[in-house]
């Protein structure tokens, strides 16, 4: 009875406006930025695409509808862990098996934008979380983690927003030693505005690419190209990423939500 109650209060609060929804997600279409990968490694994910199939038309005289070509990890999207090597052996590593409880989880937002106006290339280190921690209370296992950079700010620009030179692309995100110490708070996943979940120069780092690789050996979750992060406080908010049931998925696009509580 007091499940139901609760949940009564939710829904009561949502009616009377007093949960605000804020997304997440930046718009999906042929100009959203995609992830370069060096020409020796791999083929880069396509360009998307939206093909009409009809629009009140002789192919269709009462109806709309469109197909897509869209890559697992394009625009906002849901890494799972077998997306990486490290987590290919776990049988709900996959879009399609993991547990739907995973998908709605509180969400730590952790305040980089000074930083990173400053610093293309800053890092948020474990000691940085533990300093937001002292501020606004400490991480809890389930919840997940993001960094706040404003970076979403340039996604408008598939250049601003990969932002490369002859060295390789510039952009925030995490150390070796705040993905470590996020999974041994138990966080659930980590989250960025960047076009990936690691930062641009993570290719090396000792391991490499650290979100990537110990997340995902973790049985953990990633989330990249977030934007609005600005609009959600430090504690307190909701998140709700659900990727596509993809069968033996890697990841999705997701259109990433939070539920705030008005003051």
């Amino acid at each position: 009875m007091a499940q139901t109650q609760g949940l009564s209060g939710l829904a009561e609060m949502f009616l009377g406006g007093a949960v605000e929804i804020v997304d997440l997600t930046a718009t999906l279409g042929p100009d959203t930025p995609l992830l370069k990968l060096p020409p020796e490694l791999a083929v880069d994910t396509p360009k998307i695409e939206i093909h009409k199939i009809s629009e009140y038309d002789k192919a269709g005289p009462f109806w709309a509808w469109n197909w897509l070509k869209v890559g697992e990890h394009s625009g906002t999207h849901f890494d799972a862990p077998h997306h990486w090597i490290t987590g290919k052996d776990y049988s709900d590593g996959y879009t399609d098996t993991i547990p739907a409880q995973n998908f709605v989880a509180p969400v730590n937002v952790i305040d980089c934008s000074a930083e990173t106006a400053a610093d293309n290339d800053f890092l948020l280190t474990a000691d940085g979380v533990k300093a937001w921690e002292a501020e606004h209370g400490e991480i809890k296992p389930g919840e997940w983690v993001v960094m706040r950079t404003d970076w979403h700010k340039r996604n408008g620009s598939e250049e601003t927003f990969l932002n490369a030179d002859e060295t390789g692309p510039h952009s925030p995100g995490p150390s070796v030693d705040c993905i470590e110490y996020i999974l041994s708070k138990g966080a659930l996943g980590w989250g960025t505005e960047c076009i990936g979940t690691d930062a641009g120069a993570a290719g090396g780092f000792e391991p490499p690419f650290p979100a990537h690789n110990l997340l995902h050996k973790a049985n953990k979750y990633g989330l990249a190209s977030l934007c609005n992060l600005d609009k959600l406080p430090p504690k307190g908010a909701v998140l709700i990423a659900a990727p596509l049931k993809i069968e033996h998925g890697t990841g999705s696009p997701v259109r990433a939500l939070a539920m705030v509580q008005k003051s």
